[in-house]
């Protein structure tokens, strides 16, 4: 399974397009961080893409609309940076901490999150109470901790349109989303297998084909969720609310 993920992984690296040249250096980037002292430093759409950033301190840098395609970030510090509209597809973000970062309208696709195949919590990224409103986020998140994320509006699910080598989907499974916010969001064929949603917004949610088995749902809010061929094997749904609003529901789904 593993092998599978990751060759459908390689896939989505080489559809990417070409890179272009980058505005900076890696130097001059440090020296544009470092002279920033009075107000956060300014590079907002810039082409930063494919840069080595490793252990560089962004916070609250406005990086809106910035592209960092392919750039290395490992051990960043964006906590609380700007980076509405970015684009962050093939980065590499082992280590990085986004905690309240603005993320919305960002493009996550194929972010590099561990040094092997499978995910490393000494190398999981931080995103604790960072905004992805709108975002779109094609990743394996597994395991880590986005507790009190906002995911409003944001488009997680698969492209059916696009699977000709396999279905690439954003994978959530075992992840920390206690107190998440997904109104509205596609989560469309995701997998979200054990992940902790205690408390989390579901409202109008998109979860038809998601893989919700073993998840604890536990004072959710489904409300008007769309649940169509979604797998609820084992999932806890003890206190959820909204259940007699969910389309495509069934009991089932909860066997």
């Amino acid at each position: 399974m593993a092998k599978l993920l990751n060759f459908v992984w390689l896939i989505l690296v080489v559809s990417m397009p070409p890179a272009l040249a980058a505005d900076f250096t890696a130097e001059q980037v440090r020296e544009i961080l470092a002279a920033a002292v009075d107000k956060p430093a300014n590079l907002s759409g810039k082409s930063l893409e494919n840069l080595d950033l490793s252990n560089l301190d962004f916070k609250r840098a406005n990086l809106s609309g910035a592209n960092l395609f392919g750039a290395k970030l490992d051990g960043a510090d964006l906590s609380g940076a700007n980076l509405s509209g970015a684009k962050l597809d093939l980065a590499w973000i082992m280590r990085a901490n986004f905690t309240s970062a603005n993320l919305s309208n960002a493009s996550l696709l194929g972010l590099v999150v561990s040094s092997g195949l499978e995910n490393n919590v000494a190398e999981a990224p931080i995103f604790k109470g960072a905004k992805f409103s709108g975002a779109r986020i094609i990743a394996r998140l597994s395991g880590f901790n986005l507790s009190g994320a906002d995911f409003t509006a944001a488009r997680m699910g698969a492209d059916m349109k696009n699977q000709s080598m396999g279905l690439m989907r954003t994978d959530l499974s075992g992840a920390n989303l206690l107190g998440a916010d997904f109104s509205k969001a596609d989560l469309g064929r995701a997998a979200l297998r054990f992940t902790n949603l205690t408390g989390a917004k579901l409202i109008g949610a998109n979860l038809s084909g998601a893989d919700l088995s073993g998840a604890d749902l536990t004072g959710a809010d489904l409300t008007d969720a769309d649940t169509a061929e979604a797998d609820l094997g084992g999932a806890v749904l003890t206190n959820a609310r909204g259940l007699d609003t969910i389309k495509g529901f069934t009991p089932a789904q909860r066997r």
